[in-house]
């Protein structure tokens, strides 16, 4: 092979791999392989040019490590023979290629992929976070030279600590490739990575010669936006691989689950279950619920293969487990079912995974979304989506995890509803648990579309810690050669110079920070404590929970991020409670116990934010009165009988209530508003009500207005469409709960506000959402 930076682009795809090293020949025709996937040979020329980054997005195991790794490698090895040095000799050149996961056991599954590419080349690979060997780290350190596989956190640990040794042995650095780059898109640590990346940079004096970044993923919506959240200064071009169409087929199966009313449970209860006629035989003690129809059918799909089930919550995924390891107890057949996820030991969760990697024995894991990533886990017969899904994204990883090795990717989903009775809630009779998961499959399958991330946000917790953790790493620096690196050059761009000033002086007066006489900055009193603590290097932190209390009764727990507003309507545990006090040091929310029409609902969704485009399609597909994919002249119908059933009832309230012309409706003395708009728009206009005195409870993107009517709402919808509306950050002033992510208590309240109305609030969408109140003329 010949200059790495003079590729033949034009050699057919299908003779692509000639222009890799012989070696790396040899080793595609060892695997047996029947030459190069689509991805493999379309990354060749760009990848062995190293004059832009990659962006490389394709379906889970359609081979995107080794897409990467083949060229890379090979321009390693090929630099090597050309100037004639040997394995002893690596040393003086450095670490080639920086290798980036979000999670170390998809380090450790990557380092045993490259072993066999290791011993042919003979050259050093390195996994590298807290659990790795002492021994391979000690190697690195002495000679680097080949792969280093770390975690962001890992990185910043080196940089802080052992600056002077990073710039030696990074200094050459021909790739550093990030793998499962959705994962860190739109968050805190996919900030801090880039500043990461840049500050690497930096340090190794590359800033104008740019170190390549490949990305990998099979879950980024919106392509074309991509490279500017790999490289935010846009100092480098990227080439963007997309596999054209994903080559195995999917099946989809979505089943419903009606939950019976307590008045029926209790008469029934006594009888054989005439849907589930086998279930008492089977050990389940309250065969009715849904609950244990949900474990029941679980047994029957998934006993004696390999499966993932996906349940949302810790408690739900024990829940299962426990119900499904019973069932197996009681039929007296070997255990197959076991939980997964963050909670459990190390030791638990790679027993797991290396049971499930051997596929010797049936095993399915009811998991979290800790199995949602690329670890290898072997050939997975389905993937069982219980409960409506967070993401179309993450549905999107999730069924990829399936179908591998040609066999099709076979989703089932199962979603629970509520039986109607005289009291059930509007929202509930809507069935809207149930719409929002044929929506989000509907998007996935036909519009091929899932969630961008959000780049509209600040990130002022992740640049605090990148504030103390550069001066860490240089011991002092000036503020505007911070504010060069970190925000003009790095990924900070949102920051303007006066949100700096502000940090730096609020850094200031609480002693993370002290400036000298001659305007160097270094570390504080208690920045220098803080830097010096081993927890330093993560900027994520485990998500804190609120403690529901109403006089001396903890009722339960909410997540710190949910939004809660004095006298704001909540649901919690089945019943309606106002907000009263929220005391931010001690966690705690007070709360009275308050009456309102009806039951409450079911369904208030999961802490998440649902995408606009979500509830737009659910809106769609109820206008529509069909969720049916179409595929050439037919419609394929993936419901079952009792989904179907489910959603005839969804859409015979939609059209009783004219939900297709009115968005606001009165129904038992209480205003229904229904946006049908994402979880930020929504925040917004709850907000904003509160703001004006209204009594509010919002679920799954409904509104319910308390003892108002509809005209009442009208126009106090129309008043806001003609007049000017407050900032988010005004609205965000009325949220007493803004601490948020980990460093969050150290910001200047202007910059905490101003941050979390970014992220919690939108008010352009609701103006484009308002606008149809502007000319309403109501005949009342």
């Amino acid at each position: 092979m010949g200059d790495p930076n003079k590729v033949d682009e034009k050699l057919p795809l299908r003779d692509a791999h000639l222009q890799l090293d012989s070696r790396i020949q040899r080793w595609i025709f060892n695997q047996g392989w029947h030459g190069l996937r689509e991805v493999q040979a379309k990354a060749i020329a760009p990848i062995l040019s190293g004059q832009t980054d990659v962006l490389i997005s394709a379906a889970t195991a359609a081979g995107k490590t080794e897409a990467f790794f083949l060229p890379a490698c090979s321009v390693l090895v090929t630099t090597d023979s050309e100037q004639n040095i040997d394995h002893r000799e690596r040393e003086s050149e450095g670490v080639g290629i920086l290798y980036i996961s979000p999670l170390k056991a998809l380090i450790n599954d990557q380092y045993r992929r490259l072993e066999s590419l290791e011993k042919l080349l003979d050259m050093q690979v390195t996994p590298w976070h807290g659990d790795s060997p002492r021994s391979k780290k000690q190697q690195q350190k002495k000679s680097p030279s080949g792969i280093i596989l770390i975690t962001p956190e890992s990185l910043e640990s080196l940089l802080v600590r052992d600056a002077g040794w990073v710039k030696q042995a990074f200094g050459s650095l021909k790739y550093i490739v990030i793998d499962e780059f959705h994962a860190f898109l739109g968050s805190e640590r996919g900030q801090h990575l880039l500043s990461l990346l840049t500050r690497l940079e930096h340090l190794t004096e590359r800033l104008d010669s740019p170190i390549p970044r490949v990305a990998l993923s099979a879950t980024l919506g919106d392509l074309e936006s991509v490279p500017q959240s790999l490289r935010p200064n846009q100092s480098f071009p990227c080439v963007i691989i997309e596999e054209d169409e994903a080559k195995a087929s999917i099946k989809v199966q979505v089943k419903g689950y009606v939950q019976p009313s307590k008045l029926a449970f209790e008469a029934d209860s006594k009888n054989i279950d005439v849907e589930n006629p086998d279930s008492k035989n089977m050990g389940i003690e309250h065969p009715y619920t849904a609950e244990a129809q949900v474990c029941a059918d679980l047994y029957r799909f998934c006993r004696g293969g390999s499966h993932l089930v996906f349940a949302n919550s810790r408690q739900r995924t024990e829940m299962i487990a426990t119900e499904l390891s019973d069932l197996c107890e009681y039929n007296i057949v070997p255990n197959e079912f076991f939980p997964h996820h963050g909670s459990l030991s190390k030791e638990l969760r790679e027993s797991l995974e290396k049971r499930l990697q051997k596929e010797a024995l049936p095993t399915t894991a009811i998991c979290t979304m800790t199995l949602e990533l690329g670890i290898d886990i072997g050939k997975v017969d389905t993937v069982v989506q219980v409960t409506a899904p967070h993401s179309v994204a993450s549905l999107r990883q999730r069924l990829g995890r399936s179908g591998r090795r040609g066999d099709s990717a076979v989703l089932r989903m199962l979603i629970t509803e509520k039986e109607i009775d005289k009291d059930t809630s509007l929202t509930d009779k809507l069935r809207l648990k149930l719409i929002q998961s044929l929506a989000m499959i509907r998007l996935l399958i036909i519009s091929k579309w899932f969630e961008p991330a959000d780049t509209s946000l600040y990130h002022f917790s992740t640049l605090l810690h990148q504030v103390l953790a550069t001066i860490g790493q240089w011991g002092g620096i000036r503020a505007d050669q911070l504010y060069m690196l970190l925000c003009k050059q790095g990924p900070f761009q949102q920051i303007q110079p006066v949100h700096f000033k502000s940090l730096l002086t609020q850094m200031g007066q609480m002693q993370l920070l002290t400036q000298l006489g001659n305007q160097q900055l270094v570390l504080g009193i208690i920045g220098e404590r803080i830097v010096g603590h081993y927890t330093f290097y993560a900027v994520f932190k485990t998500l804190e929970e609120y403690r529901i209390v109403t006089g001396n009764r903890t009722l339960g727990t909410l997540p710190v991020e949910t939004m809660l507003i004095p006298e704001q309507y909540i649901i919690f545990s089945g019943r309606r409670w106002q907000v009263k006090n929220i005391d931010m040091d001690k966690k705690v929310v007070d709360v009275i116990s308050v009456k309102g029409g009806g039951k409450p609902p079911t369904f208030g969704g999961d802490g998440m934010s649902i995408h606009d485009r979500v509830r737009q399609e659910m809106y769609e597909i109820l206008s529509n009165g069909d969720y049916r994919i179409q595929v050439g002249n037919h419609h394929v119908d993936f419901a079952d009988e009792t989904a179907r059933q489910l959603f005839s009832e969804s859409i015979d309230t939609f059209r009783r209530y004219d939900l297709n012309n009115q968005p606001v409706i009165d129904q038992d003395g209480n205003s229904y508003i229904f946006m049908w708009r994402g979880d930020k728009v929504v925040n917004t206009l709850v907000a904003l009500l509160i703001r004006h005195d209204f009594i509010v409870e919002v679920y799954a993107g409904v509104i319910r207005v308390n003892e108002v009517d509809s005209i009442q709402i009208h126009q106090f919808l129309q008043k806001l469409a003609t007049q000017p509306l407050p900032s988010a950050t005004e609205l965000a002033e009325t949220v007493p709960n803004k601490l948020v992510e980990k460093f969050d208590e150290y910001l200047p309240e202007d910059l905490l506000t101003i941050g979390y109305g970014a992220q919690a609030f939108d008010i352009g969408d609701l103006k484009e959402w308002l606008k149809g109140f502007k000319k309403t003329d109501l005949e009342l």
